[in-house]
């Protein structure tokens, strides 16, 4: 067998074995891909869920304050007075 024979079918083997890699390589970056894509879109419907969950929950509670403050006024009144003293005290603790 002549050299340059040889030469010949191991630059193909080679040249074969290199587009084989980049074959799978592109297989597996396109696995991955949608892989990804799928993990973002279960993200994002489980994100939604939980602002929905959340936001029933902020105005569950608002509607609560806002039936305490109709029924006592002068109690919230005082109550977020109160609050805003310690607010202020504990922001202003830290400027000394």
């Amino acid at each position: 067998m002549p050299a340059s024979t040889a030469i010949d079918e191991t630059a193909d083997r080679v040249d074969k074995t290199l587009k084989d890699a980049e074959k799978n390589i592109n297989d597996m970056t396109e696995r991955a891909q949608r892989t990804i894509n799928e993990g973002l879109e279960t993200l994002r419907v489980q994100a939604r869920a939980y602002a929905d969950t959340a936001g029933d929950s902020i105005d569950v509670a608002q509607r609560y304050v806002a039936e305490k403050v109709q029924e006592r006024p002068l109690t919230a009144t005082f109550t977020a007075l109160g609050v805003g003293v310690l607010i202020g005290i504990l922001l202003a603790g830290g400027r000394r």
